[in-house]
């Protein structure tokens, strides 16, 4: 009889099924995605790209789950599947199995998250069909920072409103989960008391990490909040939100303030970090200077909340390999002792910090894959 060992990370959207393949030791095995679903479908495994019709989200996992087949990987070699989940809520606040009454609160979650988890959980309920005997995990996007103080999480609304969900939840959740686990590997010591963490990407957030756990971060009740990022706005004043929408309506500001703005809003072009570096416009060159402002701004506020630095660490696409952004950011905390080593930095090393920094700096790539898997792993070991 074939052993169970493999575990089956899917990350499902709105026209996608992302997926990998991950063995008992958490290396990775295998890895591919389903695009264009309800289109001109393609498949994409091991770099091997076929041109498909899915009709559904049900019908490209079945189409995932034959041609992991032809890979040795089938419903026999599975132990588990591990769903990514945008929005747990208040009440999803780990990773859970899934169960009936898991499903019913990622469904009470969707109107949080309408865009991803009515998603996720087409993916949850296609494979549930397919394969109903496997077991089935989730790990939440939220989770990480349900470790936030109130005072950083409530609005100051009034009270019946918060009651309604209208509160600040933080995401990227799994990826500074990923470099709180990953970070001791790489640095060789112990996890630093405060940690500023930076996930930079066409997403952009700050997370504060105090002994491990949240304690603020700059994205808030939903993800458009915050840093500059690739398409969206970041902060912006909630009367200039109703200016737009009395002058644009509703679903032309959401695609305005989601799609719209942000490095591609401010260069009038592209929201791609390396073309901007490279074009050196004004507006070019304006996006950037915006994009490094507002993340160094919102840090001191998270530094303060932490009463102090210790490490820094940079993760996500633009944090891994931007390193002229990397430079100007961290320049900017000279004043705290933060003293980078740009050698270090231009050749993309792990550790960026010069010998006299009294601040440590980092680069932890993001692996939120491997962390969906890890807390599967964790939570079948519990349960046997």
């Amino acid at each position: 009889m074939t052993a169970r060992t493999d575990i089956l990370v899917l990350n499902a959207g709105s026209s996608s099924i992302k997926f990998a393949v991950f063995g008992p030791d958490l290396a990775r095995k295998l890895s591919g995605s389903a695009t264009e679903i309800g289109g001109a479908s393609q498949l994409e495994i091991g770099g091997k790209v076929t041109s498909e019709h899915f009709a559904s989200h049900k019908a490209a996992l079945s189409a995932i789950l034959n041609a992991l087949a032809g890979h040795g990987v089938n419903t026999q070699t599975l132990a588990a599947a591990a769903h990514r989940v945008v929005h747990g809520g208040r009440n999803l606040t780990k990773p859970v199995r899934i169960t009936p009454e898991v499903l019913t609160e990622i469904t009470n979650c969707s109107p949080l998250a309408p865009l991803h988890n009515p998603h996720n959980l087409a993916a949850i309920e296609a494979l549930a069909d397919i394969a109903p005997d496997l077991p089935q995990y989730a790990s939440f996007d939220t989770s990480f920072h349900a470790t936030n103080p109130k005072v950083a999480t409530r609005y100051a609304i009034p009270k019946t409103m918060e009651t309604r969900g209208i509160r600040r939840y933080g995401f990227h959740g799994l990826s500074y989960a990923s470099l709180v686990r990953n970070l001791p590997e790489i640095s060789g010591q112990k996890l630093p008391s405060r940690l500023l963490a930076f996930h930079l990407g066409n997403g952009a957030s700050i997370c504060a990490i105090r002994n491990g756990e949240s304690i603020a971060t700059t994205m808030g009740y939903s993800p458009l909040d915050g840093l500059t990022m690739g398409t969206r706005s970041g902060g912006i004043d909630a009367n200039a939100v109703l200016r737009l929408v009395e002058d644009y309506g509703v679903a032309r500001t959401k695609a305005i303030l989601n799609n719209e703005s942000g490095l591609l809003g401010l260069s009038g072009g592209t929201s791609d970090m390396r073309k901007l570096m490279l074009e050196h416009s004004a507006d070019s060159d304006f996006a950037v200077e915006h994009f490094v402002y507002w993340t160094v701004r919102h840090a001191g506020g998270l530094i303060a909340a932490m009463e102090g630095l210790d490490a820094i660490a940079f993760t996500g696409g633009i944090g891994e390999n931007a390193f002229g952004v990397r430079a100007r950011i961290l320049r900017a905390f000279g004043w705290l002792g933060v003293a980078m080593d740009p050698d270090y930095n231009v050749k993309g090393a792990t550790r960026l910090h010069a010998d006299v920094s009294r601040v440590a700096i980092w680069v932890v790539p993001a692996e939120e894959e491997r962390m969906i898997a890890a807390d599967a792993l964790d939570l079948m070991q519990e349960q046997s």
